[in-house]
């Protein structure tokens, strides 16, 4: 079972076509979403759906479905093998996010891992 690990700390950043739209981070169990003021300052792009409030901090104790996606069905064989080979935890929500979450056939964003 995938969890979201109390101790870890996670800054993500979700852009497109170079403007950052948006911070996930994690810290003590809980995931925030909050838009960047460089997307506040645009009328390009749409609000995304599950957050349509450019002023809130979206709070959460389970990772969005809009994120989670992002994550590989992890009976796949190719996934496996990448899961073994760089040491994964299967069971920790963030290290598996950092590890597949850049690039989803979901959506045309980027989900960048700032350490």
């Amino acid at each position: 079972m995938i969890a979201t690990p109390a101790h870890e700390v996670a800054v993500f950043i979700l852009i497109y076509n170079g403007l950052k739209i948006g911070l996930l981070t994690l810290n003590e169990g809980v995931w925030e979403f909050a838009y960047t003021d460089e997307f506040k300052n645009q009328n390009t792009l749409a609000l995304l759906v599950q957050f349509p409030d450019t002023g809130k901090v979206y709070t959460s104790q389970e990772l969005w479905p809009f994120f989670s996606y992002r994550i590989p069905g992890l009976s796949q064989p190719a996934v496996q093998k990448i899961i073994k080979k760089d040491s994964i935890d299967q069971t920790n929500e963030v290290a598996l996010l950092k590890k597949f979450g850049e690039f989803s056939v979901y959506n045309p964003f980027k989900l960048a891992w700032s350490n």
